[in-house]
């Protein structure tokens, strides 16, 4: 628990790269004495270290991409979901109810800033299509959800140094008010297994950004 977090929040300190923390973690929330309704999988590695030696390394072609970026991506990113989702799925299946979020991207249809970046992807939207798959006859969801770009402190630092717009960005608070509403959602069921747009979907239940904006949403053609 922290001095500026509400009393309905706490946090609990979890590298996704080690198993047995993230068990821990699961852990204690049972500890608690909660249960688990929503898993947001958003966890993940490579944006560190986007400028090395004075080169924004991220466009980079594959074979001058730093080895850390595959670690960062496939390991915390990708093995973490999948290792979080399964410890989350332990507690859901016998309830019958849960959402799993997995935070995917463009980048897993399209090439955007490098092959890593969408091999990573790809494989979060395949999983969680399979996740779905699985999970449907137990009354769980799982969504492969896409935000925009998002102000975290990486991208605002690479903006201060010209690399991003951050015109149509969305900030960090903006995709769990699309996920609270996901949860609640009547046709959340029906959604299981597919790839959402965050922007898109919250036009569409009603959610904005906490200045009251609406995100444009982007499609395909113009990422």
């Amino acid at each position: 628990m922290t001095a500026d977090l509400p009393p309905s929040v706490r946090r609990i300190r979890c590298d996704h790269l080690a198993d047995a923390q993230t068990a821990a973690a699961f852990e204690q929330i049972t500890k608690d004495g909660h249960e688990l309704d929503v898993l947001v999988n958003s966890a993940w590695g490579g944006y560190e270290r986007m400028v090395e030696d004075g080169q924004f390394t991220w466009p980079r072609p594959f074979w001058a991409q730093p080895a850390h970026r595959w670690t960062g991506m496939m390991d915390a990113g990708v093995r973490g979901a999948f290792v979080a989702s399964s410890l989350a799925a332990r507690t859901m299946v016998p309830r019958r109810s849960g959402l799993i979020v997995n935070i995917s991207s463009w980048a897993a249809q399209k090439h955007i800033g490098n092959l890593i970046y969408g091999v990573s992807k790809a494989a979060i939207d395949k999983m969680t299509s399979d996740m779905a798959h699985e999970l449907r006859a137990h009354g769980i969801a799982a969504i492969s959800l896409y935000p925009g770009l998002v102000r975290t402190e990486s991208v605002l630092q690479a903006a201060k140094e010209g690399w991003f717009d951050l015109s149509n960005s969305e900030s960090p608070e903006f995709i769990g008010r699309v996920v609270a509403a996901l949860f609640v959602d009547p046709m959340l069921m029906s959604r299981s297994g597919q790839v959402l747009v965050a922007a898109a979907i919250a036009s569409e239940l009603g959610v904005t950004d906490v200045d009251g904006r609406q995100p444009v949403a982007l499609t395909l053609d113009r990422v």
